[in-house]
């Protein structure tokens, strides 16, 4: 007997020697670095001719297959990488597999979007420095991914402040931690937020756009105040931004001929205001932005920096049918002013109206069918009495993943 309570004994303490593998209980071994990236991203396919009533209409800077020629187009390929790797560092890379970087008509190049680190300053985060190339802060749709945004393309207005709405640049937010989690919530319950861009929002940047190189000593300089919140059920978003540089028309922006001020530099100044009443179930989104910029002048043959204004209002819905989602929508917009990205600083004078709806019938597909009446007027050296009018359908499919 004691032989055997002897031999118990010792395997009860062999057995309690040997490491916990099973997973249970003790403490688990943190995660690698590697173990804390995530993958997402989406593909959207677009047809613009059906009850196409002008072939000349265009919009260079919304989607380059409207008009003449145009027929199914890869809008957007992107694939996303993006992780909390440390407690207080966050990367964001975002390449687009869908691009189009020259004139000459080649299609699905591959281009850096995002690229960025932020930094936590604090333990909760609130307080965080961007640096990379990633959106600039200033104006509400122009940071609302494409992924969510309900008309097909971003508005005249706002969007010629900022090609491609991004820039290299450092960029210092802050938010406390319950907006936080706030913005985040109304992007992922499918109310259309813009994501997390803090209450408030400073930074400095090239002002060239994005994967252009800096071609002055004169960094622009951006500001945002945005701060949402409850009134009953419903979630309102004010926010005022603005931005100042000096921007450069280079010469692959120019056609030859088109006189330029000496350097070729010009003011780029803007101030925006932006209202957002989120659809829970209705929604408005109205934003409006003045400002002086670089814009091609048809009498003198000559690039000036002139004043610029315009803005939109869009009106939504949400109908929730079971785990459907459906986003009945018009927006209005209106610009008036220059583009300096594109071709001598191309004047604009933009009347527009869309009605749309966007379909989700599953979380990882959706269908939006827009109809467009527009009214463009779009001038440069070669186009210099330049107005389309017309309509189109434009149809979109959208996979998530």
């Amino acid at each position: 007997m004691k032989l055997l309570l002897t031999l118990f004994l010792l395997l009860s303490i062999s057995a309690n020697a040997q490491p916990d593998t099973s997973g249970k209980t003790g403490t688990p071994s943190p995660k690698k670095w590697y173990e804390k990236i995530s993958l997402r991203g989406y593909m959207q396919l677009r047809y613009n001719r059906l009850l196409e009533t002008n072939d000349q209409l265009k919009c260079e800077q919304c989607d380059r297959s409207w008009g003449e020629n145009g027929g199914f187009f890869l809008r957007r390929m992107r694939i996303i990488f993006f992780g909390q790797i440390h407690e207080r560092v966050y990367f964001y890379i975002q390449p687009d597999f869908a691009s189009a970087p020259t004139s000459s008509g080649a299609q699905h190049f591959v281009q850096i979007r995002d690229a960025y680190v932020d930094l936590g300053l604090d333990r909760k985060n609130e307080f965080r420095i961007r640096l990379g190339q990633s959106k600039i802060p200033f104006g509400f749709e122009n940071l609302q991914s494409s992924q969510n945004r309900l008309p097909l393309d971003r508005n005249d207005g706002l969007n010629s402040a900022v090609a491609n709405e991004r820039d290299l640049g450092g960029f210092f937010y802050w938010a406390p931690e319950k907006t936080r989690k706030l913005f985040s919530s109304l992007v992922s319950e499918g109310w259309k937020g813009s994501g997390d861009y803090g209450v408030f929002g400073f930074g400095i940047y090239n002002g060239q756009t994005a994967n252009r190189p800096e071609q002055n000593n004169n960094l622009h300089m951006v500001t945002r105040f945005s701060f949402p919140f409850a009134l009953g059920n419903q979630i309102i978003e004010p926010s005022l931004q603005a931005y100042k540089g000096k921007y450069v028309v280079t010469n692959d922006l120019r056609t030859p001929g088109v006189k330029v001020k000496p350097g070729n530099n010009y003011t780029d100044e803007r101030v925006a205001a932006t209202l957002v009443l989120y659809p829970k179930p209705f929604g408005i989104q109205a934003e409006y932005n003045i400002g002086r910029g670089p814009e091609y002048n048809k009498i003198t043959d000559s690039i000036e920096t002139r004043s610029l204004k315009g803005g939109y209002a869009t009106f939504n819905y949400l109908l929730k049918l079971k785990n459907q989602l459906i986003y009945p929508f018009v927006r209005i917009q209106q610009y008036n002013g220059g583009k300096k990205h594109e071709l001598d600083a191309r004047s604009y004078d933009v009347k527009e109206l869309e009605i749309g709806v966007e379909w989700q019938p599953i979380k990882n597909f959706e269908l939006v069918a827009q109809y467009t009446i527009s009214d463009r007027r779009f001038e440069d050296f070669r186009n210099q009495d330049n107005r389309q009018t017309g309509r189109l359908l434009r149809l979109q499919a959208q996979l998530n993943f």
